[in-house]
């Protein structure tokens, strides 16, 4: 098969041309001797199928960071028919660099040069020919934001893999080089780059004096992130209430008729455990893919790139930086990809501090487990400050445990961060993201939720001839040894077991309670607001909150820091953190009411 390597800088939308190249069918791909795993995808270009690549964005062949050598490794150990070079229009002084290094490789290559339009509003003028001549390679223009464009990239890397039928191996750079290609890129950027001598001020600068203003700037961004998830209760209920009315009369219509004269513990196994568990999970599919849509328009927008800057002052006070701050926000989505995401930094000890305050970020997991607790228990009013709070609160456990173990995982990695622009998104991007986000969450959580509702029925059925989740299941025997660790946090017996199962994944823990109480989704809510009060709520959501991540982040923590200790540490902290906060609140309240 024909395999073509995506190469670029960061920020200049190679992973979005990917995507737009890819759709929905990308995988990640193990690589004989490439130590991370990489995006790729296969798609049928002319009359042939293609294998593209997406690597780390870097800067150059030759530098230190993880991404770096990672490209490296690759161009040394796998062989490819195209190089696909993407370069952002507007800093061509800066990106033709790369594709001069890349030129030594003698590999064929096609440059892309992406954002076109950008460049085309600050007046920049480019002469492809000049470009084409120099690199040897041909020379494309795209928005690959827009799409303008993309056909001809896709005819372009037809033509160019017919040319080059055969796997190329990259023979090794000459290190030697870099003052030569320095000269080099000197003068192709004067002959074929023509820039203003002085930009126009623009949106972004604009935008940036009140933004990133020295006190205004972190209000700022905390006032976005309340309003963001203000947008989600008010987008993101309705829906959520359609698919729990649809789900409700499936189950009145269709499977309880349809289950009707089958045995009893059969019945109640599909009926109260599969449809219930699974029919309470499925409910949040509209939250996340309107929670994962928003948070699009944070990154894509290059307000994320904003918030690392913000708050690198006060990271590096916790022997941190912006950069992890960035991985965190990234961890709202799942702590998997933020836990992989810190290879970028070169230092051990900082990749080992930011690991271990990853598993605080309120997952998408997580964020079912609170806003169907919250809506169940507190008023509509109150909901969204409820919600602001525990994301609040997950930032400070973060910070407290960055404080407390920053000797221990030291550092001196200085931070280069790089602004893009402003943009604003598109609705294609934005519906693609909700798709992924919503596909992916199926994808990892399905099996878990599975497994996971069939051993809380069983569970909560078993003797048969008990009073499902009564006292004399097993449910109800485990509930009566954790009462003495759990009582003091105002946490029940029956909200204790549905804990126990977030320890593999913290997705079983509204299916579990839908199992526990024998109830579908419209009605679990209805229990939950019975059966608990504001602080009790609140108490137990603290807890599911903090307490030990899923088995899936202890697992990447334990590969990416190669660290058993590491990864026992991201257990024992969090749980003693959990129950200390939870105890401190439920009785704090209960000592002031």
């Amino acid at each position: 098969m024909k395999r073509v390597a995506v190469l670029g800088m960061p920020n200049t939308g190679k992973s979005t041309l990917f995507n737009r190249l890819t759709g929905a069918g990308a995988h990640v791909g193990n690589w004989p001797g490439v130590t991370v795993d990489l995006l790729a995808a296969k798609l049928l270009l002319g009359d042939a199928m293609v294998e593209l690549v997406d690597l780390p964005g870097f800067y150059n062949l030759h530098g230190f960071s993880e991404d770096e050598q990672v490209v490296r490794r690759f161009l040394e150990t796998q062989p490819v028919n195209l190089l696909m070079v993407v370069l952002n229009a507007s800093q061509l002084d800066r990106q033709l660099a790369l594709p001069l290094q890349l030129k030594e490789l003698g590999v064929p290559m096609l440059v892309v040069l992406n954002m076109i339009d950008e460049s085309g509003r600050l007046g920049v003028r480019i002469d492809l020919d000049k470009l084409e001549t120099a690199l040897g390679a041909p020379v494309l223009t795209l928005s690959a934001k827009f799409g303008r464009g993309l056909e001809k990239v896709k005819q372009e890397l037809a033509r160019q893999l017919q040319q080059h039928p055969r796997l190329t191996q990259a023979r090794p750079a000459a290190f030697d080089q870099d003052q030569r290609i320095e000269r080099e890129l000197d003068a192709l950027v004067s002959a074929s780059v023509t820039s203003p001598i002085h930009l126009p001020p623009s949106a972004t600068d604009k935008l940036d004096k009140v933004l990133l203003h020295p006190w205004l700037g972190l209000p700022l961004f905390f006032l976005m992130m309340f309003m963001l998830f203000q947008a989600i209760y008010g987008l993101g209920t309705p829906l959520q209430d359609a698919m729990a009315w649809l789900l409700d009369h499936v189950k009145a219509d269709w499977l309880e008729p349809a289950t009707a004269a089958w045995p009893e513990a059969l019945r109640s196994l599909v009926v109260e455990g599969l449809f219930d568990g699974l029919g309470t999970v499925l409910t949040f599919l509209p939250i996340i893919a309107v929670f994962f849509m928003l948070m699009a328009v944070v990154e894509d927008s290059g307000y994320l790139a904003r918030a690392a800057f913000l708050t690198d002052a006060l990271m590096s006070r916790l022997g941190l930086d912006g950069r992890a701050f960035v991985m965190q926000l990234m961890g709202f989505g799942c702590n998997v990809p933020a836990i992989m995401g810190t290879r970028i930094m070169r230092s051990s000890g900082l990749r080992a501090l930011t690991m271990l305050i990853i598993p605080f970020s309120l997952c998408s997991a997580r964020l079912q487990v609170m806003v169907f607790v919250i809506a169940a228990t507190f008023a509509p009013l109150a909901a969204p400050v409820a919600l602001f709070a525990l994301y609040v609160t997950s930032f400070a456990a973060a910070f407290l445990t960055a404080f407390l173990f920053r000797h221990r995982y030291a550092s001196h990695e200085p931070l280069l961060l790089e602004l893009p622009p402003y943009r604003l998104p598109t609705w294609r991007f934005l519906g693609v993201e909700s798709w992924r986000a919503v596909r992916q969450f199926l994808a990892g959580a399905g099996g878990f939720i599975v497994v996971g509702v069939l051993l809380v029925w069983f569970l909560t059925h078993y003797p048969f001839d008990a009073v499902p989740a009564g006292p004399d299941t097993l449910a109800g025997r485990l509930a009566d040894l954790l009462a003495p660790v759990f009582a003091p946090l105002g946490i029940d017996s029956m909200l204790s077991v549905a804990l126990l199962f977030g320890f593999v994944a913290k997705e079983i823990v509204i299916g579990a309670l839908a199992v526990i109480y024998g109830v579908g989704p419209d009605a679990l809510g209805a229990v939950l607001s019975a059966r608990l009060d504001w602080a009790q709520a609140f108490s137990f959501l603290l807890f599911t909150l903090i307490y030990t991540p899923c088995l899936s982040t202890v697992a990447a923590i334990r590969t990416e820091a190669k660290s058993w200790r590491l990864a026992a540490l991201s257990v024992a902290w969090p749980l003693l953190l959990a129950w200390l906060a939870s105890f401190a609140f439920y009785q704090g309240v209960r000592a002031l009411a």
